[in-house]
């Protein structure tokens, strides 16, 4: 039976790549710092993801042990020695701390070359490329050499939306019936790992783009713009007939630029949108507008989900006035529980609008996105 190694038995860990590992045949090991999930996954044989939607169902998942990354060290990274594949839902901050038991176990099959994957599954761009650097700074430049010879380090991505659980088994997981693990086959040196439900493909910029310009552009622009009518989560947001017109031009938009730059099929990622829009409606699950419209400056930095298709559709000689006002609603989010809200009104008080658009974006005062932003803002 092939073995996976998987850190992070969180929701995402348990509720989704633990889950396809599961339905793929790995021997499965959870492995993560929190004492009270692997003692509860030590103790209990299965534990069931439930399904949002009608009717209601649910999977159990079993035949899993737990370890925990710093008590159980020596014994992690045995299993980490012997695994086929290790992956990762942890965070990106956290990758740098996992990396020194992912290189012990790799060092010790520098003599055997024993073939695995390492895959971090993270809500970040090229999350794989960020833990691989953390592992390689664990070798000398001969070592590296080698064990990149036998082990791959593909990036991915990963869509799933894992609402708050209230739950009473705490190991049981609520998820939404979609999903998508997208994963570089570019990026193995040897054989592809056998996981049934993860789509491989050639060109994953392509399909990180597609995620980040419709999904978490989406997803941004309906809490925003229900943050300005009052609303409290997502699904209160989509119930707006205005929002949902105003979300379809703005998803409409990002679609035009990536069915261009990529040439994705029309029909297919119009479904893609739609698809996207009835998982924001899903009345089973509770997207609080607060947590998705979080860290506001982060989200209108010039590489994140709202500049930059704008700045590329503009690069195009093409308008963006979804888009735009979607900008323009960021800006407007006051949120005293955010820090990054915060912020933001305070540098929205101190300086005219460009100027505090240039500091946000780090785009010239006068940039032309700057200008039609302005525009919107000040209506």
């Amino acid at each position: 039976m092939m073995k996976a190694v998987h850190f992070g038995a969180g929701n995402i860990g348990r509720g989704f790549i633990g889950q396809l590992l599961f339905h793929s045949g790995f021997e499965l090991i959870f492995a993560d710092v929190n004492k009270d999930i692997i003692d509860l996954l030590k103790r209990s044989g299965s534990y069931h993801i439930h399904y949002a939607e009608e009717p209601q169902r649910s999977e159990e998942i079993s035949g899993y042990t737990g370890l925990h990354s710093l008590e159980e060290k020596e014994a992690l990274e045995k299993e980490l020695a012997d695994a086929d594949i290790i992956t990762t839902a942890v965070g990106a901050p956290v990758l740098k701390h996992i990396a020194p038991a992912i290189a012990e176990g790799l060092r010790r099959r520098l003599n055997s070359k024993k073939p695995a994957a390492v895959i971090a599954c993270e809500n970040a761009v090229n999350g794989t490329d960020q833990l691989k650097s953390h592992i390689e700074a664990f070798f000398s430049e001969d070592e590296w050499k080698t064990i990149t010879s036998f082990v791959s380090f593909p990036n991915a991505a990963v869509d799933r939306i894992v609402p708050v659980q209230s739950l009473e088994n705490p190991l049981d997981v609520l998820v939404e019936p979609f999903y998508e693990w997208t994963i570089d086959r570019t990026g193995f040196v040897g054989d592809i790992p056998a996981i049934k439900e993860a789509h491989y493909v050639d060109n994953l910029d392509a399909y990180i783009e597609r995620k980040l310009f419709t999904v978490n552009t989406g997803h941004a622009a309906a809490a925003y713009y229900g943050y300005e009518k009052g609303y409290k989560t997502v699904q209160e947001a989509m119930a707006d007939e205005k929002i949902r017109i105003d979300l379809k031009q703005v998803l409409q938009e990002t679609g035009d630029l990536l069915i261009e730059k990529y040439g994705f099929d029309v029909q297919e990622h119009e479904a893609y949108i739609d698809t996207t829009l009835s998982r924001f409606q899903n009345p089973m699950l509770t997207d609080q507008i607060t947590r998705v419209a979080r860290q506001p400056l982060k989200k209108l930095g010039a590489g994140e989900r709202l500049i930059s298709p704008a700045l590329q559709l503009l690069s195009q000689g093409k308008e963006a006035p979804g888009l735009t006002g979607v900008i323009a609603s960021a800006l407007r989010y006051d949120e005293d529980s955010d820090e990054e809200a915060v912020q933001l009104q305070k540098l929205l008080h101190k300086h005219p609008i460009k100027e505090a658009l240039h500091q946000i974006t780090g785009l010239p005062a006068n940039h032309l996105l700057h200008q039609k932003i302005a525009a919107v803002f000040s209506s």
